[in-house]
């Protein structure tokens, strides 16, 4: 659980960030995208042994994701880019995160070099925790037997930790992925352990400071992962302020032209400030159907009062089993 009086935590951009002595420490490697379940157990026993050892914990991460770097045409979209993903584990308890930036020299670094140079000698490691299919070095040659070897060698434990797994369902970010790409945006959340969602801003061309005076915003063109094509039940939150909504993601097939979109309409609606600048945060979850092409308009708005209407009554029946949602 996160305390509001935590001094904020360091975050390491490059290893020549990192202060001389930061070690001895306890520290966990990954891509973390989505920071799932899985990804949560294993920091938060990171942190739990970095205590008990009266050491620090550290979450070592990459940025660009290597998949991005080493392969870009086949990399998968993320679930979660840097700045969401470093909030996410700043919210599991380690004391600092470290961001390697990924490039062509850390590619060709060994796995032995990189556990001598980066986590023996520049973080005084004593202690790793890794999931069962962990890779790492040049190559991704390097797993959790050759980092239990390279552990004895150089003076620390490896504790390797089992898949998490939640009603059945083994949790990975490549499973999440799928959920999300499938719209199935209810067994996304049990891995996730949260809704998954889109950070942005609107669509250009509102102006600064301008007033948002109909129920309906556009996202603006985002790079992440988005849900299958459909209409889903969702919140929308930017300022202090969180509005149910419904939207739409997709080709808007019946309008010719209209191309991709992810547009939203605001239950809750009232008049407020909205720029092209707002940080937007959009909740997916669940999907009410898949999207369509309808006869006219006004088949569609006939829909889409259908749709608002199945909407309500998510949050009622929400609002009635957590009243402080």
């Amino acid at each position: 659980m996160s305390d509001s009086r935590r001094p904020e935590l360091p975050v390491f951009r490059s290893l020549a960030d990192v202060p001389r002595g930061f070690g001895p420490s306890v520290a966990a490697i990954g891509n973390f995208d989505g920071v799932h379940l899985g990804h949560q157990q294993i920091l938060a026993a990171v942190s739990s042994e970095a205590k008990q050892r009266g050491m620090r914990s550290i979450a070592i991460t990459f940025d660009p994701h290597p998949a991005q770097f080493l392969h870009p045409a086949e990399a998968p979209k993320l679930i979660t880019f840097l700045p969401e993903r470093l909030r996410l584990l700043a919210a599991t308890g380690v004391d600092a995160i470290l961001v390697l930036p990924f490039d062509k020299a850390l590619s060709c670094v060994s796995a032995r070099d990189f556990v001598r140079a980066i986590l023996v000698d520049m973080l005084g490691v004593r202690g790793m925790h890794e999931g069962s299919s962990f890779r790492f070095g040049h190559g991704a040659r390097a797993g959790v037997n050759e980092l239990k070897e390279f552990g004895t060698e150089f003076g620390f434990e490896l504790q390797v930790h089992a898949a998490v797994r939640v009603h059945g369902l083994e949790v990975s970010s490549s499973a999440v992925r799928g959920l999300i790409s499938a719209g199935d945006m209810r067994r996304a959340r049990w891995m996730l352990g949260r809704s998954f969602a889109v950070n942005s801003t609107p669509a250009r061309g509102r102006g600064i400071g301008s007033k948002l005076l109909v129920p309906t915003v556009n996202l603006a063109p985002y790079d992440g992962l988005l849900p299958a094509f459909g209409v889903y039940v969702t919140c929308l939150t930017f300022g202090n302020r969180r509005f149910q909504a419904v939207t739409n993601v997709g080709d808007r097939p019946t309008f010719e032209g209209a191309g991709f979109g992810v547009e939203t309409h605001i239950l809750d609606f009232e008049p407020v400030e909205l720029s092209d600048q707002t940080s937007l945060k959009l909740e997916f979850l669940q999907r009410l159907r898949g999207e369509m092409t309808w006869p006219s308009s006004e088949a569609l708005k006939a829909q889409i009062f259908k749709d608002v209407a199945r909407a309500k009554r998510y949050f009622r029946v929400r609002q009635l089993l957590a009243p402080s949602f």
